[in-house]
């Protein structure tokens, strides 16, 4: 099992294992990290600038607020992490990841691909998506309430089982998506139209005046 240590002393690492240790704040710029787990780690508002990670995987891991300019992310899990208030938006371009049951509250994406990226189970209110490509994006069962989407391509993205969602058509390319009830009388209703069932259209969210 490696340590923090080993983590600031080793510029690339391949196929290692930490676990449980205090990381917060720490400076991990430039890191080269290929199929390492990070096992009960706290990584709060550490900053990995310039790093790469490819094919690593954070499990329970606590990253809040981590810096990730200029990160490349290749084939990256995280799984049951805190990753609150994290901004994507600088990160390597084309990165490729997933998020299972990870708590990714107040994230922002702005202009990332993430295309295919699967959003599995995970807390992503109040959470930013602009200009993002979210084509065949997964979002199941996902809570999405006051999540931001404004100028996505949401093209056979899944979003049938993600809760909270209100998502405008007039300021997203949506065709294809895929959407649960909810959301559809949502979007119906900010439109001021009647959907049975759902209450007054008064009340949706984003209603025109």
């Amino acid at each position: 099992m490696s340590t923090l240590a080993v983590l600031l002393a080793e510029q690339e690492a391949e196929q290692l294992t930490f676990s449980a240790f205090e990381a917060q704040r720490a400076e991990l710029m430039g890191k080269e990290l290929y199929r390492c787990t990070f096992r009960g780690v706290n990584f709060h508002e550490s900053v990995w600038r310039r790093a790469r990670l490819e094919e690593c995987t954070f499990e329970d891991c606590d990253l809040t607020r981590i810096q990730v300019a200029q990160v490349s992310f290749l084939g990256v899990t995280f799984r049951r992490s805190k990753l609150l208030g994290v901004d994507f938006s600088e990160a390597s371009a084309n990165p490729t990841f997933t998020f299972e049951s990870c708590n990714l509250e107040y994230a922002a994406f702005q202009k990332v691909n993430l295309r295919k990226t699967r959003f599995i189970d995970c807390k992503l209110r109040e959470s930013t998506f602009e200009e993002c490509d979210l084509v065949d994006t997964d979002f199941s069962h996902s809570e999405l309430s006051g999540a931001t989407f404004a100028q996505c391509t949401l093209t056979r993205a899944n979003l049938t089982t993600a809760t909270g969602l209100f998502l405008d058509p007039t300021r997203n390319r949506v065709k294809d998506a895929r959407i649960g009830v909810d959301c559809a009388a949502s979007v119906a209703m900010s439109f001021g139209m009647q959907v049975a069932g759902y209450g007054s259209p008064n009340k949706a969210r984003g209603a025109k005046r």
